[in-house]
């Protein structure tokens, strides 16, 4: 288990355990591929991040991403893993989300991305992503530099 503080100074458990804090989290997280290049969305609050957001009711945490990835992206998702989950407390909530990853079949152009901008295609994610004020608060902690490094030991890049 990886402990570490946000980018609110919130303690943030993470594990690439199975589904060690909840087997049935309320948010999801998707760091997605389409070929070589990422596919990040351009939220219009807090800027480019992987989509992801809560699970409604009646939807499974995969449904949850599945829909988030073509709501946030217009993303058809081929393949969906799971890799971890994370869990913030919160100085309010505490809030717990799986960690996918997926691979972008094709992205289909549309009328809205709901609280998005839409698509964002990068080949790398920036070394310095910590300091780009182009990228959310939610791309600067550990969860995603700890996630990319799971992601090279399983080969899922």
């Amino acid at each position: 288990m990886i402990r570490f503080t946000d980018f609110y100074q919130n303690e943030v458990l993470l594990s690439f355990d199975d589904h060690p804090f909840s087997k049935k989290p309320k948010h999801v997280w998707v760091i997605c591929k389409y070929g070589r290049q990422w596919l990040l969305t351009n939220h219009q609050d807090r800027g480019y991040e992987f989509p992801g957001g809560k699970v409604e009711k009646g939807e499974t945490p995969v449904d949850a991403a599945m829909r988030e990835v073509f709501e946030e992206t217009g993303g058809i998702v081929q393949t969906m893993k799971y890799l971890g989950q994370y869990k913030v407390l919160g100085k309010e909530k505490e809030i717990v989300k799986n960690i996918y990853v997926a691979t972008i079949e094709k992205i289909i152009k549309k009328e809205t991305y709901y609280e998005t901008k839409g698509p964002v295609l990068l080949n790398e994610l920036p070394t310095n992503i910590q300091e780009d004020k182009r990228f959310s608060f939610i791309m600067k902690d550990r969860v995603l530099l700890n996630s990319l490094e799971r992601m090279k030991i399983l080969n899922h890049t």
